[in-house]
């Protein structure tokens, strides 16, 4: 995997957790949040969001659930202090400071 990809997927994990701070019920969907990394210069195809989300499930970050073809994830308390640099995790890009 390239230098950039992997920069890549560490940028759209932490922008992931930080949406899903800021969403009502720290809840959204992969097809808003693919919309909205596209808006942030992060354009994935829908494979690569799932398996970002996948990838975060498995860390214990957020808890994904499928809802027919949508998946539906919720934040963690994990998730949370992660996007709000509290906490640190391996894989995801530490947040800058919001000055």
């Amino acid at each position: 995997m390239s230098d950039y990809l992997e920069r890549l997927r560490r940028d759209a994990r932490i922008l992931i957790l930080q949406l899903l701070e800021d969403a009502p019920r720290y809840t959204s969907n992969g097809h808003m949040l693919r919309a909205l990394l596209d808006e942030w210069g992060i354009v994935f195809t829908t494979d690569q969001v799932e398996g970002e989300i996948a990838w975060l499930a498995e860390q214990g970050l957020v808890v994904a659930e499928r809802h027919g073809t949508l998946t539906v994830l919720t934040a963690t308390a994990r998730g949370l202090e992660v996007a709000q640099g509290i906490a640190r995790h391996p894989g995801i890009e530490r947040p800058k400071p919001r000055i």
